[in-house]
């Protein structure tokens, strides 16, 4: 064994180029230096020390990197006992490959492992394990945390939690969807299945929490918007200097308190908006009481309006959720129920009738798209199921394969266009179709 290895030869000859001036003297002192570094190259024994190496250049080069000194040391340590391995460790990486090989989420390679060494797939169903306690644990939190909410935070902590959950399920190996591991559940006790059912149940869980959540917090920004907009309008009608001026106030805050009267009452933000109500009302009524001869007060018509009018700017760009158009047949109905408290002898009614006959054309033509929507997310999700059934166990006959494959994608093409499952069924159809092909 020699004093000084290639390896810290060279990082100190690095350090030597850096050194002295580039005259005749300098290159001479580093020439000197340079020779006892090579001495040392051919010279057998321990390996040089930090106190060695920094007296052969102190006496030359006073300023010669310690820095440079130490990493040259540390090269210069003779191999250990992990060279050694080096053989068991290629050996080991190979064994991680190939098991991480067969893990690969391909169903004609899980699937015969699965059926003559499962053991190979323990890394697969560890991640599947966690993975759905993960989820399942999340979607338990959200669950108790929509439902028993006492504030906005509540809510966005449950709209968090939803998240994490849709993101293990994400991450679960669905080609395993219908393997129950029973050496593994044997040994850890699983509490599942992994069954195509038990997934789906999962996902619907978390559409469901998720679709709450967002209705919580849109109700929760339309109570905070109405609320502003009558303290605002209450303002303006104690300042105002003329009828006018009342008048317009006065819509204002009714225009308020209709939209505090629609919020969904089972939502959080409903039984803020009661609240308010039940303060507000009294006010409201004195002042409509004490501005009646100007006409604004109770007007029926005008409250259907507002509520057509929010259910017209509430359907604008298509397509909607089921949720959504609920919502917006709800404010159509809101706006119909009005214009029928109108009787004949109303010098309005005619008027009233004219609106209802359109409004009621609208509510229909909503009912209709929502029907659309339901049976469109009903059919997509049939859809899904049968793919996910079809990746777990695909056909080993050809003929077989393809024609369920051309099954689903019949399926696929009765999801109506206008629909949000319009979309993710044309590029299932697409996807399917290259397959077929193939």
């Amino acid at each position: 064994m020699y004093r000084l290895n290639d390896s810290a030869f060279k990082i100190l000859r690095s350090e030597l180029l850096n050194c002295g001036s580039n005259n005749d003297i300098g290159r001479k002192e580093r020439q000197i230096v340079a020779k006892r570094f090579e001495k040392l190259r051919k010279e057998k024994g321990s390996p040089i020390t930090f106190e060695e190496l920094l007296l052969l250049v102190v006496d030359v080069f006073p300023d010669f990197s310690e820095k440079a000194i130490r990493k040259a040391v540390k090269a210069n340590q003779p191999p250990g006992i992990f060279s050694d391995l080096k053989w068991v460790a290629i050996v080991v990486a190979s064994i991680g490959g190939a098991i991480w090989l067969v893990n690969l989420p391909l169903p004609m390679i899980r699937k015969p492992v699965a059926e003559k060494a499962p053991f190979l797939l323990l890394p697969s169903y560890i991640s599947m394990d966690n993975g759905y306690r993960e989820a399942i644990g999340a979607i338990e939190q959200a669950d108790r945390l929509i439902n028993n909410a006492t504030s906005l935070e509540d809510i966005k902590q449950s709209s968090e939690k939803v998240k994490q959950a849709q993101r293990s399920l994400d991450d679960l190996p669905t080609q395993l969807l219908g393997y129950y591991p029973q050496v593994y559940c044997g040994l850890f006790e699983c509490t599942w299945e992994f069954t195509v059912d038990e997934f789906e149940t999962a996902r619907r869980r978390v559409a469901r929490i998720d679709a709450q959540a967002f209705q919580e917090k849109n109700a929760f920004e339309s109570v905070k918007q109405a609320e502003e907009t009558l303290k605002v309008a209450k303002q303006q009608y104690e300042e105002a200097k003329n009828t006018g001026d009342k008048k317009k106030a006065i819509a204002q805050m009714q225009t308020a308190m209709i939209t505090l009267l629609q919020i969904p009452r089972q939502t959080l933000a409903g039984k803020k908006a009661l609240t308010i109500i039940a303060v507000s009302q009294p006010d409201l009524a004195k002042i409509i009481a004490k501005d009646g001869k100007s006409g604004v007060s109770g007007n029926l018509i005008e409250a259907a309006k507002v509520f057509a009018m929010q259910a017209a700017q509430a359907s604008q760009n298509p397509p909607h959720p089921t949720y959504k158009w609920e919502q917006v047949e709800k404010l159509w109905l809101e706006a119909i129920k009005r214009l029928r408290n109108i009787d004949a002898t109303n010098p309005n009614y005619l008027e009233a009738q004219k609106l209802l006959a359109k409004y009621q054309s609208n509510q229909g033509i909503i009912q209709t798209r929502l029907q659309a929507e339901r049976e469109s997310q009903k059919i997509l999700n049939q859809a899904e199921v049968q793919i996910e059934r079809f990746i777990a166990n695909p056909p080993s006959e050809l003929n077989q394969y393809k024609a369920r494959l051309q099954t689903i994608v019949s399926k696929l093409k009765t999801v109506q266009s206008g629909t949000t499952s319009y979309k993710r069924a044309q590029e299932l159809i697409s996807s399917i179709q290259k397959q077929l092909k193939e």
